[in-house]
């Protein structure tokens, strides 16, 4: 019995050895701190290893539990939050940290972009020892934003011990080992990386366009772009290849200040499933030459623009006043010649200045803008086949309003059978300001260049160039001016000026026929019937009024001006596709409805495609058409089957077509623009389309290993 009780004397002695050699260790055996809990999310501070010996560094990881429907943020948070924020002051034998950020989520709730994680996450730290091997104390001040419908900041101190001892892994290592594997790197092998990256757009609001290449189809794209201050991302539009091992990403881009997207240095994270990498990345400029083009070189060609504008086939609808104006002043005293080009030319110049102002001012609102954009509205087109209708009614001799005194001071009336004589200086200015106005429905050489060039800028910069372009327009009515003897050299008016106004009276009339097809694919052709049949009213009414020698004709002009803006504004726009296939030389061009996506995803599987940008108002895209697109050899490579011909119709607004031309620096048509293998960001045309321009580029875009395919499609009998 009494050795029984020595042997239990023993065993108690030895329990309580053991008892305190166990709490003489408490580091190794707890390599984390405590948990700091709060309602919706708890954090602590974990190690990987249980001591210091042998090591210059140690893996530490802040660990986060989120309740459910809380988040807290990656290293760039987006457009809300920030990440968590950690000091160290007090800590022992720690060098410096440095926080790793695991692949994030994206959460997008109103229009906002967001970068984060939910549930739980674990942010790997890289703690280095001002000592190696010798024991570390970490005090850790942390600050962090977590986020549900409110947002609400977490404080916590966290602080974990290190001993000396032997660095084995402890119970958190392979959590941080998970998690740390998340991390995306700048890694060769991912099997997915970043071909090339380019701005796009205009530079106030760019987009930024990357084209991604992978070894395996890719399943669920998602890219993470990373600085400079002062730009901000969205969501990107991701368009795989049909192959799915390519994409075309589109992220839109917010500029601030003077922060500037091509030429910028990115740093993109790619996420597609289990895979993920992160590149570098410098921003190439877009493909518009405008943008950084030089102010005085762009005046330069703004006013060349406006000179070739008079030879565009734009101008037809505005030949007869022109020719009126000229043959009015047969004969004529040199002041008044003078005096009236200048007037005219005022009236132009005048007539851009005003689109100048309307179009900053809708750029400012945020409005998408661009040349000629004012025959997208059906208002303006039923003013301006009104207004011909009357300058063709007055051509005839039917229609003639006098000006209030005010301005008869100035020298009289709108234009009568008078000539320039019984024609005062506010007719001329007003003569100009038309003809103006209906010569703006199409772009002409450098004329793109410089309007993209303006609307890329600010405002100054647009009245600047259009105030230039006028005076390019007004060139002609100036050198009359100059040489007043031009005009003296005509034959002086007398009756042959009465028959010959009659006969461009109808020119006038072909060009209200004109504005009312254009006016139909708006309103209907209800509406355009409509307006067809009140003009014919008004041009009897008119008739009957001169013939008994009666007043009214103002009033009767006034009156429809008003009806007809009433009609065109109720009218409904018509349903339907915008495009149409057009035939010429019995080949049929069917057009493929634009779709910028489809672009990327034919071009990324070896297609050409090729692009028109059109309008029922733009005369020059349809002499395009009929001298260049439907006759050989370019309808040959068009309905071969080696190139689709896709058409956006931009007759009435469209925002995505308004982009688009704005990632080319262009704000007018016509334009067109070839992809293809060889040219996967596309070439642009120039604004006059030559057989030989359209065929070369077709022929650059397909590659060399194309080209013997398109050659035999053009030389397939028909």
């Amino acid at each position: 019995m009494k050795i029984r009780i020595g042997q239990l004397h023993i065993a108690l002695a030895l329990a309580a050895a053991l008892l305190v050699c166990l709490s003489a260790l408490p580091a190794a055996a707890k390599p984390a701190s405590d948990w700091t809990r709060t309602e919706f999310a708890d954090l602590r501070l974990v190690s990987a290893v249980g001591g210091t010996q042998g090591r210059t560094d140690v893996p530490l990881g802040l660990e986060f539990r989120l309740a459910e429907g809380w988040k807290v943020y990656w290293r760039s948070a987006g457009d809300a939050g920030y990440p968590p924020q950690v000091t160290w002051d007090g800590s022992q034998n720690l060098a410096g940290a440095e926080t790793l950020y695991p692949v994030p989520h994206r959460f997008s709730l109103f229009g906002l972009e967001t970068f984060g994680y939910k549930d739980q996450v674990v942010y790997p730290i890289t703690a280095g020892l001002a000592r190696p091997g010798e024991p570390l104390r970490i005090t850790a001040q942390v600050n962090a934003l977590a986020c549900s419908e409110i947002c609400v900041p977490l404080d916590a101190t966290l602080s974990l011990d290190l001993p000396a001892g032997p660095a084995e892994p402890t119970a958190y290592t392979q959590l941080l080992n998970r998690w740390t594997a998340q991390v995306p790197r700048d890694l060769p092998g991912v099997g997915l990386d970043v071909v090339a990256a380019r701005a796009s757009g205009d530079p106030a609001s760019p987009t930024l366009v990357l084209t991604v290449a992978a070894s395996d189809p890719i399943g669920a794209l998602d890219v993470f772009p990373e600085g400079p201050q002062g730009l901000s991302y969205g969501k990107p539009e991701i368009t795989l290849s049909d192959s799915g091992r390519s994409a075309t990403v589109r992220v839109p881009v917010g500029a601030r200040g003077d922060a500037r997207l091509d030429g910028a240095d990115l740093r993109l994270t790619l996420v597609d499933g289990a895979r993920f990498v992160e590149r570098p990345v410098t921003v190439t400029a877009g493909a518009a030459p405008a943008g950084s083009t030089d102010l005085w070189l762009v005046l330069g060609f703004a006013l060349l623009g406006g000179l070739i504008l008079n030879l565009m086939p734009c101008v037809l609808p505005v030949l007869s006043l022109k020719l009126v104006s000229v043959l009015e002043y047969g004969g004529a005293e040199r002041g008044a010649i003078r005096h009236g080009f200048l007037a005219s030319a005022a009236g132009i110049v005048a007539s851009f200045l005003l689109l100048a102002g309307i179009l900053a001012g809708l750029k400012t609102a945020g409005v998408a803008v661009g040349w000629g954009i004012q025959f997208q509205q059906p208002l303006f087109l039923a003013a301006m086949a009104t207004i011909v209708l009357l300058f063709a009614a007055n051509l005839w001799g039917w229609f003639e309003v006098a000006l209030p005194r005010a301005l008869a001071d100035l020298g009289g009336r709108l234009p009568a059978e008078g000539g320039a004589r019984g024609r005062g200086l506010v007719g001329h200015f007003l003569t100009g300001a038309f003809a103006a106005l209906l010569a703006t429905p199409c772009s002409a050489p450098f004329l793109g260049t410089a309007v993209g060039f303006a609307m890329a800028r600010g405002s100054a910069e647009i009245v600047a160039v259009f105030a230039v372009m006028g005076i390019g327009l007004a060139l002609p009515y100036l050198a009359v001016a100059a040489m007043p003897s031009i005009a003296r050299a005509l034959p002086r008016p007398g009756g042959w000026m009465i028959a010959f106004k009659r006969v461009l009276a109808l020119a006038l009339l072909a060009t209200g026929v004109w504005l009312l097809t254009v006016l139909a694919a708006q309103i209907g052709q209800t509406g355009a019937l409509v307006l067809g049949a009140l003009f014919l009213a008004s041009a009897v009414v008119l008739a009957l009024l001169h013939r008994r020698g009666r007043g009214g004709a103002g009033l009767t002009g006034a009156a429809l001006l008003v009806t007809v803006l009433a009609v065109a504004g109720l009218m409904p726009a018509p349903e339907g596709p915008g495009y149409v296939a057009e035939s010429a030389g019995g080949q049929s061009v069917v057009w493929t409805g634009f779709d910028r996506a489809a672009i990327d995803r034919r071009v990324a599987d070896g297609e050409v495609v090729f692009v028109d940008v059109s309008a029922d108002w733009c005369i020059t895209c349809k002499v395009n058409k009929r001298l260049v697109l439907e006759v050989e050899p370019v309808s040959a490579l068009l309905t071969g089957g080696s190139v689709t011909p896709m058409q956006a119709d931009w007759t009435n607004p469209d925002p995505a077509i308004s982009d688009y031309l704005a990632s080319f620096g262009r704000y007018g048509i016509p334009f067109n623009a070839v992809y293809g293998p060889g040219a996967p960001d596309g070439i642009a045309l120039p604004e006059l389309l030559s057989a030989e321009a359209v065929t070369e580029a077709i022929g650059t875009a397909a590659g060399a290993d194309s080209t013997a395919r398109l050659d035999s499609s053009a030389n397939r009998p028909m």
